[in-house]
């Protein structure tokens, strides 16, 4: 048991700092290459693929965003939605970092062409009730280096900074000394140890403001803790299966039913559900036809925003991602993948 908690930690550490850096860089980017690639047709579909295809939650919320105020198209927004697989995807890093990236690259290609599908069959439509006003995650400015700004704040330092300078540092000191992480100094470590001081750099330098609305509350509060019990959770599950009740072989054989529950399951509009087959995947139990099934149909809680907005929209993208997974889970399965 310490085991798995010990895996769990490391692992959600590893997602929360991810995060922390994707939170930066995301108010960073938001600037006119979006609003140039929004003005071409394919280049809506390559943004909402490329937005839908960062980790996390934020690039499908910006797809929401741009949609719901009729700057792309119905395909753009399936697109983004078969190339997300929201918070999920830094476990995936974390857990498969050899296949995770080749996973993101299929999700992005196809995103792109079923997209382009869409919109070629039904019409390029965009959203039919546009909203007044859904400001999702609004840009805030952001400056690198306010080297007089650092010195003060860390003189009048806050709760969430100092907390979270602390946490980053000791996870740090762990990767350093072999407690966190591989053993030996593998492209794995090292990466490891280099997003570890860029998002201890970055706590250590945004402002307040920053800090409080986009790392603490939104990173640490909201998802660090949802993340860290579904993947406890979901390793405790797979020690269930694999080590106690043996059952792996059941699953292997019965893998059309695993791949049609996977698709299902990602229909479930929330971050969790997924890491259950990211973790039969990693364990070799589930084949990878099974994991880009559930990464093609599940978006984390990109869809959410969606959900509020129109309820219809959100079945008809939801019902163009289980028809995607099914058929390209179903081929990849069918060609022994």
């Amino acid at each position: 048991m310490i085991g798995l908690v010990t895996t769990a930690v490391t692992i959600t550490g590893f997602v929360a700092v991810m995060m922390l850096l994707i939170e930066y860089l995301n108010v960073l980017s938001v600037g006119a290459w979006q609003r140039r690639l929004a003005d071409r047709r394919w280049g809506q579909y390559l943004l909402a693929a490329l937005l839908g295809a960062v980790p996390g939650c934020l690039g499908a919320f910006a797809v929401v965003t741009m949609y719901t105020h009729g700057a792309l198209t119905r395909g753009a927004l399936a697109a983004a939605m078969i190339a997300t697989s929201g918070d999920e995807a830094f476990v995936m890093l974390a857990l498969i970092p050899e296949k995770t990236p080749a996973v993101f690259g299929v999700l992005f290609l196809l995103g792109a062409f079923v997209g382009a599908l869409v919109d070629w069959v039904a019409g390029p439509r965009a959203t039919r009730e546009p909203a007044d006003c859904l400001e999702l995650h609004p840009a805030d400015r952001c400056l690198c280096l306010p080297s007089v700004r650092v010195i003060g704040q860390w003189r009048q330092c806050t709760a969430a900074r100092g907390t979270l300078a602390v946490a980053l540092g000791l996870y740090l000191v762990a990767i350093l000394a072999g407690e966190i992480g591989d053993a030996e100094w593998t492209w794995i470590r090292v990466s490891l140890a280099a997003v570890s001081a860029a998002a201890l750099f970055v706590v250590v330098t945004v402002p307040d403001h920053f800090l409080e609305e986009h790392l603490w509350r939104h990173v640490v509060q909201r998802h660090a803790p949802r993340i860290l019990l579904w993947t406890l959770g979901a390793l405790a599950a797979m020690h269930l299966v694999t080590d106690i009740l043996h059952v792996e072989q059941a699953i292997r054989e019965g893998r059309w039913i695993l791949l049609l529950a996977a698709c299902l399951t990602g229909l479930i509009p929330e971050s969790g559900p997924h890491l259950v087959f990211v973790t039969l995947y990693a364990n070799g139990t589930a084949p990878l036809s099974v994991l880009l099934a559930s990464s093609i149909v599940q978006d984390g809680h990109g869809m959410l925003p969606l959900l509020a907005h129109s309820r219809r929209e959100f079945l008809v993208v939801k019902a163009i991602n289980l028809a995607a997974g099914l058929g390209v889970g179903a081929l990849a399965m069918a060609g022994g993948i």
